[in-house]
């Protein structure tokens, strides 16, 4: 089973957390405050960055609420919210840019 914590266990966890704060940090803090084993999984597998704020971490983790619609809008706002390309490609989906715009640059004035 895939590891995931919800958005509340998450903040729990996370209640005092000093930002910006390593991934080190946030996992003593979330062990401090008697986090799930799940969200403790969760947090294990961030990408070892600085994290600015808790909104960083939250795009960072697998997040799943109860209602399926309301999960869906939250995974498409944390996917605009990632800011850590490249190191955790589960939560974040941008298409490539287009090779004519890499070449020629964008539309200049026509």
């Amino acid at each position: 089973m895939a590891a995931y914590t919800t958005r509340e266990r998450l903040k729990k966890a996370l209640i005092d957390a000093d930002y910006p704060a390593t991934k080190e940090q946030l996992l003593e803090t979330a062990v401090r405050n008697g986090a799930d084993e799940m969200t403790l999984k969760e947090l294990r597998s961030i990408p070892p960055v600085d994290y600015r704020n808790f909104h960083d971490v939250e795009a960072s983790v697998e997040i799943r609420d109860e209602d399926p619609e309301l999960e869906a809008a939250l995974k498409a706002e944390r996917r605009r919210l990632h800011t850590h390309p490249g190191l955790s490609e589960r939560a974040k989906d941008v298409p490539p840019p287009s090779p004519i715009v890499e070449e020629l640059g964008e539309n200049r004035g026509s």
